[in-house]
C-alpha cells in the first residue's frame, strides 16, 4: 500500500506499523524516568534517519557527500538529535488500547497501525534535526507527525532516497546525473509536489 503514493504518507504508515514497532522496539517505548532507570529507546529515532530519511552524511543533489572546509563528510544529525527524536517516538502501543494493562501486557494487533498513549509520552520540549524545535505540551500522534514532516522536507531525502532505490532496482553503481535527474523529480514533480513515488 502507498508504494507509488507519497513518501511522507508511506513514512508514517511504516512508522506507526507494529510490525515496525516490534522490530525496531517503538512499539511500548516509554518517555524517560531518571527514578526508575527508563530512558526512551533509540532505536527507531536512530533508524529512520539513517535508512529512510536522510542518511548519515550531508548530501549533494546528485547524491554525492558534501564536506567541510578540511574535505571531511558533513554527519546529517548528532547523537542528541538521536536523543530527542527518541522522545517522540514515546507513547505508542498496541492499536484500540487505552489503558496501563493495554500498553504494557496486551498482545499487540499486528496488522492495525500503533495508538498514542498519552500517559507514557514524553512531553517536554525537544530539538531534533537541523535545529527544529518541537515545543512542549503536545500530544503524542501530533509531535510524532511534526517530526516526520521536518525529516520528509529534510534536503537530504531525495538524493538518499532516490539513490537507494535505483540501487536496488536499476543499477548498483548509478552515474551522479543519474541520480540529480531522479532526485529533482523526488523533490518536485513537476507540479509542486515532493516524495511523490509514482513519479519518482
Amino acid at each position: 500500500r502507498n508504494a507509488l503514493g507519497s513518501y511522507r504518507t508511506l513514512l508514517e504508515d511504516v512508522t506507526l506499523s507494529p510490525q515496525m514497532g516490534y522490530y525496531l522496539s517503538m512499539l511500548r517505548n516509554q518517555r524517560p524516568n531518571t527514578a526508575t532507570g527508563i530512558r526512551a529507546d533509540e532505536n527507531y529515532a536512530r533508524e529512520i534517519m539513517q535508512l529512510f530519511t536522510v542518511g548519515l552524511h550531508q548530501l549533494n543533489l546528485d547524491g554525492s557527500r558534501r564536506r567541510d572546509g578540511s574535505g571531511n563528510p558533513i554527519p546529517t544529525y548528532t547523537q542528541t538529535d538521536v536523543e530527542n527524536l527518541a522522545r517522540v517516538f514515546t507513547g505508542f502501543g498496541p492499536a484500540g488500547g487505552s489503558s496501563e494493562f493495554d500498553f504494557l501486557v496486551a498482545d499487540p494487533d499486528r496488522l492495525r497501525p500503533m495508538s498514542p498513549y498519552q500517559q507514557y509520552h514524553d512531553t517536554g520540549a525537544k530539538t531534533i534535526i537541523g535545529g527544529q524545535a518541537i515545543a512542549a505540551g503536545q500530544q503524542a500522534l501530533p509531535e510524532l507527525r511534526q517530526a516526520l514532516d521536518v525529516l520528509f522536507n529534510h534536503p537530504n531525502v531525495g538524493p538518499f532516497i532516490s539513490k537507494q532505490l535505483i540501487q536496488r532496482l536499476v543499477t548498483a553503481n548509478p552515474s551522479p546525473a543519474y541520480v540529480q535527474r531522479v532526485a529533482a523529480v523526488f523533490n518536485n514533480n513537476g507540479r509542486g509536489v515532493r516524495g511523490d513515488l509514482g513519479e519518482v
